[in-house]
């Protein structure tokens, strides 16, 4: 999408479609007014009878008069003024996106300043550009071309009052393309089908996204996994015979500083191995690399927006498939940091890999260490697909994701990590099994990782119930959603330059 500023008055600007918010209760801004006055009042008689006022998700889209230099003027409901957010924005955004796609329009111009709320402008930028863009990817990399198939919108328009919000909103508008880059990415590698999406695939990926945008990138193969001594990674890819990978790529935005490492599962197709999943929604799980997606995605706009931070992502990749070199329950893995794992169920594979990802992370003293893993079932029984689990070893942290999540609509909710929960992880011949029952399954899928993090500050997040839509919401499309890149961006500038400039508590 091409978006562009411009300083112009917005009733006589030329587009195809005009897009406005509109708050509901409040008196018609004076634009509002000469809009409705070319109109020969027809927003006004809108009013009136109920059709429009305003409300969240209504909208009034009208075709213009010889008075009005737009070919269409859209107004969409924001709702009350005191609930007015940058969420709020971004779903009425997406709801404008979807009207403007149905009308098969590939141009529209969105005017910002008339709305006059409490919200800066730089804030109400990024939320109308993040949700209009969001709301207009497809993934349609394998659909024969179709001419009836309404086409993406090419070009945006921002129309702004002065030079000093001009400004302010073209910096806004850039800081929304790298966001949203980011989350293509992310949705991109998600929606690749198994076939295609091997974790040789992954790497090649990572290679190509450090050669584009100044990153380093490092992979280790079977044959260094190995001599490292890699063991529960090894484990969950010796079923398979598309070979694993760990990738590692480093962004240098700072000198002289500790890193902060992510680290994303990376779990290109998941069958269960042994432990073989129900054949209903199977297709779903080449999403089980969501974290891994989200790691690149975060890299990505990290790289384009030059954060002053260090930043490493590890993503450890493998297939979990059944055959007859597959990891059996009942078989002991001697993990990287040396602790055995006796394995119970071959499909509770993700925080093996973890898990040695995460004692490799040790070797780079880390500032802090995320985790990003569609790790359990149990997180979406337990929060559905609104928000994301969180635990870790750092309130200071846990609280930091938190307030992230809250700022930029990717919710995150704190689950307990309280010692008793380890007992359910003692095994009678082995430091650890790789299960703990069926109660608290995403607290004891924490637990178990909690064993290969204690050396520095950790959080874990459990996006396995809104790394994926089966049906579409907002600015959320079928398929994969790219959940995480934007929280994790919105945390990293806010540690390294925002409101929250480097807490340590």
């Amino acid at each position: 999408m091409e978006i562009s500023v411009l300083q112009h008055p917005v009733a006589d600007h030329e587009t195809p479609c005009l897009i406005l918010g509109v708050v509901e209760g409040k008196p018609p801004t004076s634009l509002l007014q000469r809009l409705d006055e070319a109109l020969d009042g027809v927003i006004g008689r809108a009013a009136d009878c109920r059709e429009f006022r305003g409300e969240t998700g209504r909208t009034l889209l009208v075709h213009g008069s010889r008075g009005l230099a737009c070919e269409r003027l859209l107004l969409v409901g924001l709702g009350k003024e005191q609930e007015l957010s940058a969420e709020s924005l971004r779903r009425a955004a997406a709801l404008a996106a979807a009207t403007v796609r149905e009308r098969r329009l590939e141009s529209c111009s969105l005017a910002l300043a008339h709305l006059n709320s409490r919200l800066p402008v730089a804030v109400v930028t990024e939320a109308w550009v993040e949700g209009l863009q969001l709301a207009d990817y497809r993934f349609e990399r394998y659909l024969a071309a179709d001419p009836g198939r309404p086409a993406p919108l090419a070009r945006l328009t921002l129309l702004a009052d002065s030079d000093s919000t001009a400004t302010a909103v073209r910096q806004s508008a850039l800081r929304s393309q790298a966001v949203c880059q980011g989350v293509f990415l992310a949705r991109d590698l998600v929606n690749e089908p198994g076939n295609i999406k091997s974790p040789a695939f992954l790497a090649e990926r990572a290679t190509q996204l450090a050669a584009e945008n100044d990153l380093e990138c490092t992979i280790l193969d079977r044959g260094a996994l190995e001599r490292e001594g890699f063991g529960a990674l090894l484990g969950v890819a010796q079923g398979s015979l598309r070979e694993p990978r760990l990738i590692q790529l480093n962004y240098r935005g700072a000198t002289d500083e500790q890193p902060v490492i992510l680290i994303g599962k990376g779990v290109v197709f998941d069958s269960g191995g042994i432990s073989l999943k129900p054949g209903e929604n199977m297709d779903q799980m080449k999403m089980d690399m969501a974290g891994a997606a989200t790691v690149f995605g975060t890299l990505l706009t990290t790289a384009l927006l030059r954060l002053p931070v260090n930043l490493t992502g590890l993503v450890p990749a493998v297939e979990n498939m059944p055959s007859g070199n597959a990891l059996r329950p009942g078989d002991i893995l001697t993990s990287l940091s040396g602790k055995t794992i006796e394995v119970l169920n071959t499909d509770a594979e993700g925080r093996l890999i973890l898990a040695d990802a995460l004692s490799y992370a040790q070797r780079f003293a880390p500032r802090e260490v995320i985790d990003v893993a569609t790790l359990t079932g149990a997180c979406v029984i337990a929060l559905g697909h609104h928000a994301a689990a969180l635990l870790g070893n750092h309130q200071g942290l846990l609280r930091r994701l938190r307030l992230a999540g809250e700022v930029c609509g990717e919710r995150l909710w704190p689950l307990p990590l309280w010692k008793e929960y380890g007992q359910q992880l003692k095994s009678e011949i082995a430091d650890l099994k790789n299960i703990g029952g069926r109660p608290a399954g995403t607290i004891t899928a924490a637990a178990f990782l909690e064993h290969f993090a204690r050396d520095f500050r950790w959080a874990h997040l459990d996006i396995a119930g809104t790394a994926w839509q089966e049906k579409a919401a907002d600015y959320r499309p079928v398929g994969a959603t790219g959940f995480g890149v934007r929280l994790l961006v919105t945390y990293l500038s806010r540690l390294c330059g925002g409101t929250e400039k480097r807490p340590d508590s």
